[in-house]
């Protein structure tokens, strides 16, 4: 089971990329309450409706869903950017449901993650002479503790597009998979941007809070956390500490090369070869393990 992040960005537009993925694992992707085609069918979020708490028993409800209609007990945990907070919260509270969690652009401590990004994307703004750039990062207050929601995205869009030898997770990855899934029609696009923009509003303040390290206090399920190694928007050095210092029966940490935001899309063979290689050889062998 597969959660997408944004908040509201859903990950269903990448069916096609993932089709790989299915000669060994049984891949579920859902559109999260307010996001994407279940926004279309069941309208816009609620004020109020969307938290983690809210995104996490919606998981929950459709993992033991699943377990009914697949005749399995257990199903591995995959989570991407914003869907790694309850992600992990559900594989804090729920280890009974899971084989094993694996994040990607995993979220740490995200106060101090914001830090690092900032020094990392105005170094290579420097190293590259991106003066516009630059000027955009010394406007903004030193304390991302003190940053608004607004001042938070736009160092999030600076670290997509900062350093011109990765693939911008925006240009070259998310929107051309929007043009071109056969799972998509112009107006579920427009309820993506949609839902993004009203997701991210609810759920700023859990997010800007979120720390990994009071979720993953004693993890009863095996932790693998496969980030891009160029990832400025959830630091890859953030996340490999986090990893290294979590309490779990397995924890694993690796960078995918060449790559920022969006690793398992943007590089989706290298995310199966990490799969195969670290995930499913840790999960018990009978034909319900394989169930992502």
């Amino acid at each position: 089971v597969f959660l997408h992040g944004g908040p509201g960005a859903t990950q269903t537009v990448f069916a096609a990329q993932t089709l790989r993925w299915e000669d060994h694992v049984t891949v579920v992707q859902y559109d999260q309450r307010g996001a994407g085609k279940t926004r279309h069918r069941n309208g816009p979020a609620a004020p109020g409706e969307l938290s983690f708490d809210r995104l996490r028993l919606d998981a929950t409800d459709l993992i033991d869903a699943l377990r009914s209609m697949l005749g399995v007990t257990k199903v591995i945990l995959a989570a991407s950017s914003a869907g790694t907070t309850f992600g992990l919260q559900l594989a804090a509270s729920r280890p009974d449901l899971l084989h094993a969690y694996v994040g990607t652009d995993q979220h740490a401590v995200v106060a101090e993650s914001k830090a690092t990004a900032y020094a990392n994307v105005m170094e290579i703004l420097r190293r590259t002479g991106n003066r516009k750039g630059i000027r955009a990062l010394k406007s903004m207050p030193s304390d991302p503790a003190g940053w608004t929601q607004t001042q938070s995205r736009a160092l999030d869009r600076w670290a997509v597009k900062a350093d011109p030898d990765i693939p911008n997770m925006v240009t070259d990855v998310m929107f051309p998979a929007m043009m071109t899934s056969p799972l998509h029609t112009m107006a579920d696009i427009r309820e993506l941007t949609a839902g993004m923009t009203e997701s991210a509003r609810q759920l700023y303040p859990e997010l800007a809070a979120f720390d990994a390290r009071t979720v993953a206090r004693d993890l009863r399920v095996p932790l693998f956390v496969f980030q891009g190694a160029a990832d400025n928007v959830t630091p890859a050095q953030c996340a490999r500490a986090f990893t290294e210092t979590a309490h779990a029966p397995v924890t694993r940490f690796a960078a995918i090369p060449r790559t920022g935001h969006l690793a398992a899309f943007t590089r989706p063979q290298e995310f199966l070869r990490l799969l195969l290689e670290h995930v499913l050889p840790a999960v018990p062998r009978t034909p319900e393990a394989g169930t992502l």
